[in-house]
């Protein structure tokens, strides 16, 4: 399973389809929250462009792959990868 660790970049697919110059759809990874009734696990990420908010997302959700049905013109395989 691929993994994640708090302060790594990375980048949500749609991040193809703008200026690669810009700071849109990078993420900084701050964590992995664990729900305190039902258990599932989050991902807490910050956004680095705009006004940087903070979002959380299911890990199964944030960890999935594109949907390329939706999407057949994006190369990127998964949701977010680590930014290089």
């Amino acid at each position: 399973m691929r993994e994640f660790k708090p302060n790594q970049i990375v980048r949500h697919f749609k991040r193809e389809l703008v200026d690669p110059t810009s700071m849109d759809y990078l993420y900084r990874i701050v964590d992995i929250a664990i729900h305190s009734e039902s258990k599932e696990k989050y991902m807490v990420y910050q956004g680095l462009y705009g006004n940087c908010e903070t979002y959380i997302r299911p890990l199964d959700m944030f960890m999935s792959e594109v949907d390329h049905e939706k999407y057949p013109d994006i190369k990127q395989k998964y949701r977010f990868e680590i930014n290089s």
